[in-house]
């Protein structure tokens, strides 16, 4: 198990625009003291999917359901009648986010999107990211000074523009 002193529990600034299974899965999650990483690693997904998952931005297929449900000791039925349903992504919360960390992430895309576009444009051609054919996931450095830093992957399919 992940170090259990630091699990992620449902904020409560968002939670009023989650779908209805969120509270369930966050809290089984806090009794059973699971990280993301932990949940990740039974269910055969990445973490930050699993993490998508509980906040509603990404489907869960039935085999999700299925193992969520045992995973988390959530009955399956409570589960399934709402996550297999479509989600209803982008409610995240208020733009620009409150919340530092998230705020600071939309910084990031904030100062640097038109330089990450203009090298991806060099690289690439004229297109987009997908953010549908996507993976991520985040890791933590120790540097050789002892400093922690965050290293976030996204991986996005390269969508070209297409003449028409």
């Amino acid at each position: 198990m992940s170090d259990q002193s630091r699990i992620a529990t449902l904020d409560s600034t968002p939670a009023d625009g989650l779908p209805v299974y969120s509270k369930a899965l966050f809290t089984a999650k806090a009794v059973q003291k699971l990280t993301f990483e932990d949940i990740a690693k039974q269910l055969g997904r990445g973490e930050v999917a699993v993490a998508a998952l509980f906040y509603g931005q990404a489907q869960a297929s039935a085999e999700d359901v299925e193992k969520l449900s045992q995973i988390l000791n959530v009955p399956k039925d409570t589960l399934a009648a709402s996550m297999l349903g479509f989600p209803d992504r982008g409610r995240a919360g208020p733009m620009p986010p409150v919340e530092p960390l998230i705020y600071r992430l939309y910084e990031i895309v904030q100062n640097y999107g038109y330089a990450f576009k203009a090298i991806m444009n060099e690289k690439f051609g004229d297109g987009i990211m997908s953010a549908i054919a996507f993976s991520s996931k985040v890791e933590k450095e120790v540097d050789n000074d002892g400093v922690t830093w965050v290293n976030i992957t996204l991986r996005g399919k390269w969508l070209s523009y297409t003449r028409f």
